[in-house]
């Protein structure tokens, strides 16, 4: 039972899905329109969408053990692309004139993905808990302190995480810790 749970939060709250969910939140909250919801699906799609079919690409040729790419020596590869993928977003994002949040929001993910590429070459972080934590205080910055009720989902990834011997504690209080960093200072900063 606790392995299907924390095997269903894990795969709930991964990565792709909550970066999709972010943006769209920001989109929103930059235009408080339709109109901004476009912006984060457009951001999405290169913060999300392509990092994420890379990912189940690579799995599909042997490349990668699984989505999740539980070993740290295959996650430069993923990471790399990643970072491509969101810059090519950011350019985009800048040439159609994106909402500032939108854009800000991208340039910290952009962030957090180069300081989680330079802990991977000596340690594995947990990136689950770097965009869980990341998440929740872009929502916190973006739509106010209430928002720190959503602290018990980071909670959940980062227990999931070491449930399924995915992590250690302290690679998960890292993760939370990076994108803790990145997304309260740059997003803070810029937007």
């Amino acid at each position: 039972m606790i392995t299907r749970t924390a095997r269903f939060i894990t795969d709930s709250l991964a990565p792709a899905y909550l970066v999709i969910a972010v943006l769209l939140a920001i989109g929103w909250h930059s235009t408080q329109s339709l109109t901004g919801v476009g912006w984060g699906l457009l951001a999405a799609l290169f913060c999300g969408g392509i990092p994420f079919a890379v990912i189940l690409l690579g799995v599909r040729l042997g490349k990668w053990t699984d989505k999740h790419v539980r070993i740290r020596q295959q996650r430069a590869v993923p990471l790399t692309a990643a970072m491509a993928s969101v810059l090519a977003g950011l350019f985009l994002l800048r040439l159609l004139d994106a909402p500032r949040e939108v854009f800000a929001l991208v340039v910290a993910m952009l962030a957090g993905l180069v300081l989680t590429l330079l802990v991977t070459y000596w340690w594995k972080v947990s990136v689950h808990t770097a965009v869980a934590a990341g998440t929740v205080v872009v929502l916190i910055v973006a739509y106010g302190p209430a928002l720190a009720a959503l602290a018990p989902v980071l909670a959940a990834v980062g227990w999931s995480r070491v449930a399924l011997h995915d992590h250690t504690p302290a690679q998960v209080l890292g993760g939370a810790a990076l994108g803790s960093l990145a997304a309260g200072v740059i997003f803070t900063l810029l937007r």
